[in-house]
């Protein structure tokens, strides 16, 4: 891999997997700094409809923002498939969704995200990009450990301390609520921005895109889509969390 010139001042690496979060990071990064790449991960995951759909988002985001083409630049797709194999989860098998005694979904894949920091980290190191940015939340999230922010902080020293450079994990999403994304991801496109989060993102578990809610495409029943269209509804009623609304509410699937 040829490494190009970078300034890890001014660049950035977002961890983009073609989900809504790392959308709105991607759109974060490209309206702060001057060269943008990103990287995905290929982990054995139970389907491979959100990787499916990195491409069409970026190509979408070029299409709709011409001041960030020239900010956007290489995609890298990792092959880490051999990690899905080490846990059998609800998002690397054919599991059903269900709470484990441990209080955790059984859609938590152990260190997932420390994995792709690492992983982020070394490829960052030799595109010239330190500043590494990933939608992890612990806010609305389902209690995983690896997206708090005293891993990631910790995590980052590690980082630092291994490769000797000051590398800088940004998470913009961390204290904000789903509801708070939404509406992050309207402060820094506008109305296309958030079309293109709803028709072209993917964040469904179970993979499905035949159905289509105000929110997005899903099944409107796993626990993903459960959380996205519940703060779909918050940021446009303006409940701030106080709502207890289903994803198939208040409309029903187009």
């Amino acid at each position: 891999m040829t490494a190009e010139p970078g300034n890890g001042e001014t660049g950035a690496l977002v961890l983009f997997s073609g989900g809504q979060d790392s959308t709105v990071c991607l759109a974060y990064a490209l309206d702060r700094y001057d060269r943008v790449e990103t990287v995905g991960f290929n982990y054995g995951q139970r389907h491979g409809i959100e990787l499916q759909c990195r491409q069409r988002v970026r190509a979408e985001i070029v299409r709709r923002f011409p001041q960030w083409e020239d900010r956007l630049g290489s995609d890298h797709m990792l092959d880490i498939s051999s990690f899905g194999a080490i846990g059998e989860t609800s998002l690397t098998s054919d599991a059903d969704i269900v709470m484990l005694e441990s209080g955790l979904p059984s859609t938590f894949v152990p260190g997932r995200n420390l994995v792709f920091f690492v992983y982020a980290a070394a490829l960052g190191y030799r595109r010239g990009l330190h500043r590494l940015v990933g939608g992890m939340c612990e806010t609305d999230f389902s209690g995983y450990p690896d997206c708090r922010d005293a891993t990631l902080r910790s995590l980052q020293e590690s980082i630092r301390l291994g490769t000797d450079v000051p590398f800088e994990i940004e998470t913009p999403l961390m204290s904000r609520s789903k509801a708070q994304t939404w509406a992050l991801a309207q402060e820094l496109g506008g109305d296309a921005l958030v079309t293109l989060v709803i028709e072209q993102t993917h964040t469904c578990y179970q993979g499905e895109r035949g159905t289509r809610y105000d929110w997005g495409y899903g099944c409107g029943e796993c626990p993903a889509c459960e959380l996205r269209a519940r703060g779909y509804w918050e940021w446009r009623e303006g409940i701030g969390g106080q709502g207890k609304l289903s994803a198939r509410s208040p409309s029903a699937a187009r």
